[in-house]
């Protein structure tokens, strides 16, 4: 029992090991070593061609050589060498940089393994710089999600929120509840002190400032769900307007069929494309028209679902087409929802009164689908029916639900001391609610997570990272 003890204390000990780079035949692999022992490990298997040790190497150092198992020669290899706290995990690391063929990773990560290290598990290297004071929670979880990033948007959006502008937007307003917290109980417990008086106006101001913060902050969540999952669009129109053309268009490729024959998409063809940093699910259906053909009647129908659930719809018309009365549903079925007018077919003479559109759209682009015009327009008319364009690089939005959740208690405290200072309570009722925010808000931050929030968070990472 003793001995089994010892040895599961001497692996917990042990540096951990991974290869860094994807699982992917790729110029370059990276095999990360981090942990106390990182430099003893690495030079079981890895020799310079200057004969120098990494144990005995600065930080911030190279060495080229060959890695080894055994005797064996498995590669050419730059060692790079961390010391201590200047690496990503806070910890003594080395990266061993190899060609990068899967099978020989393997060989030089089994080879690592033996030497000493033990398997490094889902998001290990970043749990590690979290534990040792080298990022926040939310630092932490923007790493993956700049990894699975779709789009220029996400991954900016993701690169702000790695550099710590969500955190210290997060602890500004951590601050100023608890400056807002001290006030009152100091005033309240020292009423002999010169103490500035609270006023329940003064507080209502202020807690009526933070929880709007809050909900902006909410908000802002729901503009990177659109980022991460993508925005379920809807190209509909009546037949032949040019919906498969635009399809082709934004696809880049001829994803659907285009014919001079009204009713030759019958069903829903489907592709996700970037447009302007924002992933768009596409959806081309069917025109919209009354049809005696049965297969054509499904393909409308389903059109017309989809048209209902849809966050964004590109409505097509055809400028060169007097207006009729499929074109009058379809604007009337886009009032109050987000949705495009795109007048295609600009390259012909027009006869369309577009005046009728601005009832139901607040965007409205010219295009010629055909000859491929038009797309800076559409792309911008996007982001702002889906209030995206602000999200610039110093965005804070926050990234998922477990920040969506620590968030919201947040703002529910908020309003809960809000109510409270409503109804004539005191000061005391309004402060355990705002204690009750502070709290949600370390939550968020990760300074007063559980174990087993912790492991949630980094069991959804990739191994090597």
């Amino acid at each position: 029992m003793a001995q089994a003890l010892q040895e599961a204390q001497a692996l917990a000990a042990a540096p951990v090991a991974a290869v860094s780079t994807p699982q992917a035949p790729g110029g370059l692999g990276i095999i990360r070593i981090s942990g106390e022992g990182a430099q003893q490990v690495a030079d079981r298997v890895f020799r310079a061609k200057s004969g120098k040790k990494l144990a005995e190497l600065e930080g911030y150092r190279a060495l080229f050589g060959a890695v080894y198992d055994g005797d064996q020669a498995l590669d050419e290899c730059v060692a790079l060498n961390y010391r201590a706290p200047a690496s990503y995990t806070g910890e003594n690391t080395v990266e061993l940089s190899c060609h990068g063929g899967l099978y020989l990773l393997r060989r030089v990560l089994q080879a690592v393994l033996s030497a000493g290290a033990r398997p490094a598990g889902p998001g290990e290297f970043t749990r590690r710089a979290f534990m040792n004071g080298k990022l926040g929670l939310t630092e932490a979880e923007a790493v993956m999600s700049l990894i699975s990033a779709k789009g220029e948007q996400e991954a900016r959006a993701a690169l702000a929120v790695h550099g710590g502008a969500l955190e210290k937007r997060i602890r500004a307003l951590r601050q100023r509840l608890l400056d807002t917290v001290a006030h009152l109980e100091a005033w309240a417990d020292y009423p002999e002190d010169e103490i500035p008086e609270v006023t329940g106006e003064g507080l209502m101001e202020t807690l009526a400032a933070l929880a709007g913060e809050m909900k902006d902050l909410l908000a802002g969540f729901d503009e990177g769900k659109l980022l991460r999952d993508g925005v379920d669009t809807v190209i509909a129109g009546r037949p032949n307007v040019g919906k498969s053309t635009l399809m082709n268009l934004l696809a880049g490729c001829e994803r659907s069929i285009v014919t001079e024959l009204a009713g030759t998409t019958r069903d829903i063809v489907e592709e996700t494309v970037l447009l302007g940093g924002i992933p768009l699910r596409l959806a081309d259906t069917a025109g919209l028209r009354l049809t005696e053909d049965p297969v054509e009647r499904i393909g409308v129908a389903r059109a017309r679902d989809r048209l209902a659930s849809a966050q964004l719809i590109l409505a097509v018309f055809d400028s060169s087409q007097h207006l009729d009365e499929e074109d009058r549903s379809l604007i009337a079925a886009c009032k109050g929802v987000p949705a495009i007018a795109v007048v295609n077919k600009t390259d012909l003479p027009s006869c369309f009164p577009e005046e009728l559109l601005s009832e139901a759209f607040a965007e409205r682009v010219h295009i010629s689908a055909a000859a491929g015009e038009g797309l800076p327009a559409l792309r911008d008319a996007v982001q702002r029916v889906l209030h995206l364009s602000h999200l610039e690089g110093d965005a804070t939005v926050l990234l998922n639900e477990r920040q969506r959740d620590a968030a919201a208690r947040a703002g529910e405290c908020l309003n809960e001391a809000l109510d409270a200072l409503k109804r004539g309570m005191t000061f005391d009722a309004v402060t355990v609610s705002l204690e009750g925010a502070v709290s949600a808000l370390l939550d968020l931050t990760g300074e007063r997570a559980t174990n087993a929030v912790v492991d949630r968070v980094f069991s959804q990472f990739c191994v090597g990272k």
